[in-house]
């Protein structure tokens, strides 16, 4: 019986979580020092990245896809929305040696 009460528990957990998981979330990637980071592990696609320029230089982030191209200037910002799923490489355009990875999920 007390087995039975935890599985259920722990079954209603599991049916609530989808929903909370579900909602968009916003992330912020900082360019500094001529990289980027912190690259959040996983994302999900309708979340929204900030992207802030902390560097002296002009930069993008540029997707290899095309799916996202934005140019941030020194001490400024820039905001996308994921609207892909998948790996997406990007990089900055003006300094090609800084990339990433950005893996999407539906």
């Amino acid at each position: 019986m007390r087995k039975a009460a935890v599985l259920l528990i722990a079954g209603l957990t599991t049916i609530a979580t989808p929903a909370i998981a579900g909602a968009p979330h916003s992330y912020t990637i900082v360019i500094d020092k001529m990289k980027f980071a912190p690259i959040p592990p996983v994302l999900h696609r309708g979340d929204t990245i900030l992207w802030v320029n902390r560097d002296l230089f002009l930069h993008s982030a540029t997707a290899a896809n095309h799916s996202f191209d934005v140019d941030i200037r020194p001490g400024k910002s820039a905001r996308i929305v994921l609207k892909s799923a998948g790996a997406i490489a990007f990089s900055c355009k003006y300094h090609p040696g800084m990339r990433g990875v950005l893996r999407i999920r539906p």
